[in-house]
């Protein structure tokens, strides 16, 4: 009996010895495992970088709050906290987290609250959810605010294509959530920013005078009007991170073109909003005008780059609408609203981490894109048209009285027309084998270089439009009629951010989460026996292990006393 005894100690001695083992070893061994397909609790390379550099905690309020939120908003409340767990996981200080929901605030307090949310881009999204009394409409607010000891900034992460379904856009909203925490720490942490040209001159902006880029990216990154024609020598742009040619009206110099070549061919970002064509918008009443073709010289440097922008437009039957005078109410004039086949809003985006799952983009007067052979150049389609388009080459009548009766569905029969390209790679130097421009030295000449090009055959993507009130320029994206705004400032940070840094934080977008819906059939053919099987299997389990072990000790031990 005391053998007996004795074993028994030393078997719950070797199991409580083996448990502490096991936590001593947890609180000096940090790892993880995941086990998941699709890698859904492992992080990007660049975010685990970012979160190793955060040197003071950070909090992180989930305002996603609410009772008897639909199961597709729990999913994704519950997918907000599990992030910022992994991000504590990996980072350098703590990263704590709470619940709150701003409807709490007193009605005093909840105004300016829901205001400053605004400025982030968290607006409320009114849900149909069900109560004892029925259904009633509640208000969420899909965001989170970051903070730490002296700032706050906050993103919005329920966002998806007004295309996709409810489904659809919670796991787009789920898979790009890391890169919205990881973007909103990022500013907390680095606000130090990167410099970016906008090239004066030549007509370029004259709408809102850059206010579209500087609204959409202020804070983020510095913007600076450059004057090319002041530029000496290619060293005077090198500390651009990126350029700019918005919407130009006059022509560029030989030696301008030089400038911008080298620029790209020592590692620079260049972004070419270019019209094929010129439009004179004012002109459009009665007669209407003719859109004629435009060269400012730059075609040449494009088309060694790998791209043409073609003297036509592109009209799309997923169109927006432009405001006209449509005559008198009393004695105010009446402004109403005329389909706009010119003014395409396209929605077909590439699976790339610029593009994707990004929402409508207003086009306004864009101009069809060609590739041609460059060598060493990979040409990335960003944005396209829908299935409904046609191409028509200058002069292009352009006049509302084309309007006044609905399109010929039957002329429409181009699709997915590329509206934006990127092109990525070892260019080759529109000068190799030319002579220079006057004033530039051989020996500093590059012939090829690996540079980043961004072609958009619509100058005004990024300009924003004005009020028609007071005339002031509004936010990037804003309709001025129809008070709807489109991703046009969204798809401009991404872009900057993807030229800014291809590896970086953008690259977590390109993540897919797979949606594995139940068959909903088999639901109702089987649901008996699988809920009886899982009542029922580990009980069984359970009774046959304790049995066994029960059987096993009992012979052992009974054979030992005899």
């Amino acid at each position: 009996m005391k053998q007996l005894t004795q074993h028994s100690a030393k078997s719950w001695f070797l199991f409580f010895g083996g448990i502490l083992v096991i936590v001593l070893l947890a609180n000096f061994l940090d790892f993880r495992i995941d086990l998941t397909e699709e890698k859904r609790y492992s992080l990007h390379p660049a975010t685990e970088e970012m979160l190793s550099e955060i040197s003071k905690p950070l909090h992180v309020e989930i305002l996603l709050v609410g009772e008897n939120l639909p199961g597709g908003m729990r999913r994704l409340q519950k997918s907000i906290e599990e992030t910022v767990r992994t991000f504590n996981a990996y980072s350098a200080e703590k990263i704590t987290y709470s619940y709150f929901d701003p409807l709490t605030l007193q009605k005093e307090e909840r105004g300016d609250f829901i205001l400053s949310l605004a400025d982030y881009g968290i607006n409320p999204t009114n849900l149909s959810v069900m109560r004892n009394s029925g259904q009633q409409e509640q208000l969420i607010f899909p965001g989170i605010l970051v903070s730490d000891e002296e700032y706050e900034t906050g993103a919005l992460v329920l966002k998806g294509d007004r295309g996709m379904g409810p489904d659809q856009i919670l796991n787009h909203s789920i898979e790009n959530l890391e890169f919205e925490l990881s973007n909103a720490i990022r500013k907390l942490i680095s606000p130090e920013s990167s410099s970016i040209a906008m090239i004066m001159g030549h007509g370029e902006m004259s709408s809102d005078e850059g206010f579209g880029l500087v609204e959409a990216l202020d804070g983020e990154f510095e913007l600076f009007k450059v004057p090319l024609d002041q530029a000496q020598k290619p060293k005077d742009l090198e500390g651009f991170k990126m350029i700019f040619i918005q919407g130009p009206k006059e022509n560029y110099t030989e030696r301008e073109i030089y400038l911008l070549d080298q620029y790209v061919m020592g590692g620079g970002n260049l972004i070419v909003l270019l019209d094929g064509v010129a439009v004179e918008i004012e002109n459009a009443g009665g007669e209407g005008t003719l859109a004629m073709p435009v060269d400012l010289g730059l075609d040449n440097l494009l088309f060694r780059y790998g791209v043409r922008v073609n003297k036509d437009l592109i009209q799309d039957l997923n169109f927006g609408y432009i405001p006209v005078m449509g005559g008198d109410f009393g004695n105010q004039q009446q402004m109403v609203p005329l389909p706009w086949p010119f003014y395409i809003q396209a929605g077909r985006m590439q699976e790339h981490a610029i593009t994707k799952g990004l929402d409508v983009v207003q086009f306004r007067f864009t101009s069809s894109l060609d590739t041609v052979k460059a060598d060493g150049v990979t040409k990335t389609p960003l944005i396209f048209s829908s299935d409904f388009s046609r191409v028509l080459p200058a002069p292009v009548r352009v006049a509302f009285a084309d309007m006044d009766q609905e399109p010929d569905v039957g002329l429409f029969g181009m699709k997915n027309l590329p509206l934006a390209y990127l092109l990525e790679g070892e260019f080759t130097s529109l000068y190799k084998n030319r002579f220079l421009p006057d004033g530039f030295a051989k020996e500093d000449f590059k012939e090829g270089g690996n540079g980043k090009v961004v072609v958009i055959g619509d100058g005004d993507v990024f300009q924003s439009q004005t009020n028609l009130e007071d005339g002031a320029p509004l936010a990037l994206g804003e309709n001025p009629f129809s008070q709807s705004t489109f991703a046009n400032k969204l798809f401009l940070k991404n872009l900057v951010q993807y030229l800014a840094e291809p590896e970086g934080i953008i690259a977590s977008r390109t993540r897919t989460f797979r949606i594995r819906p139940l068959n909903k059939v088999k639901i109702a053919q089987q649901k008996t026996f699988w809920q009886g099987l899982n009542v029922l299997t580990p009980v069984v389990v359970l009774l046959v292990f304790g049995g066994s072990v029960w059987w096993i000790r009992r012979n052992k031990y009974s054979r030992k006393t005899n």
